[in-house]
């Protein structure tokens, strides 16, 4: 599975994945760094198949309308610390990845993983 975290979670997130063994990338990482226009995030992640890690509710509307980007992980948790953050997928990474092979949208927040058929 590949993935690609989004401007406002941390680079430590993509660092952590990879060391998982997963492909990601920050868009830190990108051409144009936290500056990557969400078009271009969507394009890239359609085109490598990558799972859009993101705080981001405009990527909701954007999939709800037209199923963009590839996949999408809402981190919905408000605003929490890093250290809390990288626990939460600590705890629920298999389940995350799991859940993407029957669903393209799924959501985490603090306390419980949703699925969206």
């Amino acid at each position: 599975m590949k993935f690609l975290v989004d401007a406002q979670l941390p680079r430590r997130l993509a660092q952590w994945l990879q060391a998982e063994g997963y492909e990601a990338v920050h868009t830190r990482d990108l051409p144009e760094g936290n500056r990557t226009r969400d078009a271009a995030i969507n394009e890239l992640s359609l085109r490598e198949q990558r799972v859009v890690i993101t705080k981001d509710e405009d990527f909701v509307n954007l999939f709800l309308l037209r199923h963009e980007p590839y996949k999408l992980r809402l981190v919905a948790t408000g605003n929490i610390s890093n250290r809390e953050l990288e626990r939460l997928f600590q705890d629920n990474l298999e389940e995350i990845v799991k859940a993407f092979e029957s669903c393209d949208f799924v959501e985490l927040d603090r306390t419980v993983l949703i699925y969206h058929r």
